[in-house]
């Protein structure tokens, strides 16, 4: 399946039994925005919410953690997502944090879509739009973990002397430089040592659909990156890394994401840290 299928295509399907729509909207605290409050007053028909609670590892001590493959299956199953559904999934996200339910169904062995523009999109075309919330079946998922597509702190720390892969990191300039405050009380700004700065908005037009194949190429070029060698993701908790690496699948690249970020690599003293540019 298509990394990414338009407004046209999703309209054209809607009703499809096999079809699973899914709103993955997530926003940080601070900017003081429901998600959940904002999918039961306007949705594309047939969507159904998720919570980014429930699909991580509520053991973990960080953020959005990668959830286990069996807490991933279950989740999917209460929603309905059936081994041979078509899932979509698009948000209404200055994160564009659909791509982090995209990583996850790519890190469990499912094709899934994003849906190009998101709800944004949808809702400039004057297409449908349904209020409360849906209703589904529940059904059997199959998670199978690739774990190739994962990096963890250790991984990270014996790359820093090896720079056997490259580094890019999704959050903004300032915080990637040092100059701006991290989001995290107490956590220092900065960036892992190597790593090249790549900020999410670069990557997308101004309707809010992603560049072509040549605009990404152009994109990460332009950070810094040889795309002939490994590429790992990275930004402050795993989201916007995920968007990092639909934009590198997009142009057929493969990459891992470092899952614990920044939020992680901050909060240990003994890591090494750097700050300016890259």
């Amino acid at each position: 399946m298509a990394q990414l299928v338009s407004t046209a295509w999703l309209a054209d399907r809607l009703g499809d039994p096999a079809l699973v729509v899914f709103d993955a909207s997530y926003h940080l605290a601070d900017t003081g925005r429901d998600a959940a409050a904002e999918h039961a007053a306007g949705h594309i028909p047939g969507a159904r919410f998720v919570d980014f609670a429930t699909i991580a590892d509520p053991s973990s001590g960080l953020d959005n953690t990668v959830p286990t493959a069996e807490q991933f299956a279950r989740r999917m199953g209460e929603l309905g997502v059936g081994d041979d559904s078509t899932v979509v999934l698009y948000d209404d996200s200055a994160l564009h944090s659909s791509a982090r339910l995209w990583f996850l169904f790519r890190l469990f062995g499912k094709d899934v879509a994003v849906l190009d523009g998101g709800l944004a999109k949808w809702k400039a075309e004057g297409r449908p739009e349904k209020q409360g919330t849906s209703r589904w079946q529940a059904a059997t998922f199959t998670a199978r973990q690739n774990d190739t597509l994962l990096r963890d702190k250790s991984d990270m720390l014996a790359n820093v002397d090896s720079r056997a892969e490259q580094v890019v990191d999704a959050r903004g300039a300032a915080r990637f430089t040092g100059e701006g405050e991290e989001i995290r009380p107490g956590q220092p700004a900065g960036h892992i040592p190597g790593a090249r700065n790549l900020p999410i908005g670069m990557l997308y037009e101004a309707d809010g659909t992603m560049k072509d194949a040549g605009g990404i190429e152009a994109e990460f070029i332009g950070a810094g990156l040889d795309l002939s060698r490994p590429v790992v993701t990275s930004c402050g908790s795993g989201v916007t890394a995920a968007v990092l690496s639909l934009a590198l699948a997009r142009i057929g690249k493969d990459s891992a994401l470092y899952d614990g970020s920044w939020s992680e690599w901050a909060a240990d003293p003994a890591t090494p840290k750097a700050t300016g540019p890259a």
